[in-house]
């Protein structure tokens, strides 16, 4: 009988997930897997028990949470045979958005099943990740989505973790709270080169992109974008103001930025960033360390189970079915 690992992170998404978290085990159970459930208890414990979960030889980790959750779990799955499968229950769900997947909610924990059949019914992809390695001596990290320095990483360094209550309320609670931390922001020149390449300027943020969505999903920002072809996309959005910064998210929102001078995208696979003043960055969302920093593409790097209402076109390479893998 195969294994299979399922991770969840009690403190995402609806309250008494664990009963909806045992349904799920149970629908795995009934297609021939032998599921073990564990529940994270700090930050970071994800990527543990992932590890573990691949050296004791498990064929699949369900991760049941949100886009941290799901990060950490890549991290302690990268360089083994081990197949991720995303089950999205946080509030921002990014990559489950990107994924198209069904996520549950207050009047809807059935969807998380959803989810899981649509997965069941998925292919197996081999998925780029990012890697963000601080110059200065701290540890790097794989990602899944996204690393950004600028406007977007000095709101997670203020605002995270956030208060239960606004994560439950998702984008409008984000917003809100964002809005309180606009006197906080503030605006960098930086030098970033990407592949030997210099661009130089004012920037209100640089993000560099592995996947086609932005802002918890809400902003299609790479819309040809393909998750194992190898390459970033670089926006660098230039300006040095609150007002420059409205301007662009306006723009993003209504995805007009592609055709905008001071919205530049670059392809690159490496990327070295110097600003002046040192800026926050963030990976996933999550705080990922300040500049200077490098971030590398790392092809084909995890095993990921992409549900079959995930976009035709998403990967270049075709996938394998769920049946092969052993």
């Amino acid at each position: 009988m195969r294994q299979a690992t399922l991770i969840y992170n009690p403190l995402a998404g609806p309250a008494n997930l664990s009963a909806t978290i045992e349904l799920v085990a149970d629908f795995w159970r009934a297609r021939g897997w032998r599921v073990a459930i564990r529940a994270t208890r700090a930050p970071g414990h994800a990527q543990q028990l992932a590890h573990a979960a691949a050296a004791a030889g498990h064929a699949l980790v369900l991760a049941a949470g949100g886009d941290g959750t799901l990060g950490e779990a890549a991290n302690g799955l990268v360089g083994t045979d081990t197949v991720l499968a995303p089950l999205p229950v946080g509030t921002g769900n990014s990559f489950g958005k990107e994924l198209r997947l069904p996520r549950p909610g207050l009047l809807a924990r059935h969807k998380l099943l959803h989810a899981a059949e649509a997965l069941a019914a998925g292919r197996v992809q081999q998925m780029d990740l990012g890697y963000t390695c601080p110059v200065e001596g701290e540890n790097g990290r794989f990602w899944l989505l996204w690393t950004g320095i600028g406007v977007d990483a000095i709101l997670v360094d203020e605002m995270e973790p956030r208060p239960k209550l606004l994560k439950r309320i998702g984008a409008p609670g984000y917003a809100l709270q964002a809005l309180t931390q606009v006197p906080k922001l503030h605006f960098m020149h930086a030098t970033v080169t990407i592949d030997g390449q210099d661009y130089s300027g004012d920037y209100v943020l640089i993000l560099i992109s592995n996947c086609r969505l932005y802002g918890g999903g809400e902003i299609l920002l790479s819309p040809q974008a393909h998750l194992d072809d190898g390459l970033f996309e670089v926006w660098l959005l230039q300006g040095d103001s609150v007002l420059d910064t409205f301007v662009h998210l306006a723009n993003l929102l209504r995805g007009q930025h592609v055709a905008r001078d001071a919205a530049q995208r670059v392809n690159g696979r490496h990327v070295y960033v110097q600003t002046k003043p040192t800026m926050p960055c963030q990976t996933d969302g999550d705080r990922a360390g300040h500049t200077p920093l490098r971030v590398e593409i790392r092809p084909r790097a995890v095993r990921m189970l992409i549900p079959d209402t995930a976009p035709s076109d998403l990967f270049s390479l075709p996938g394998t079915p769920l049946s092969s893998v052993r």
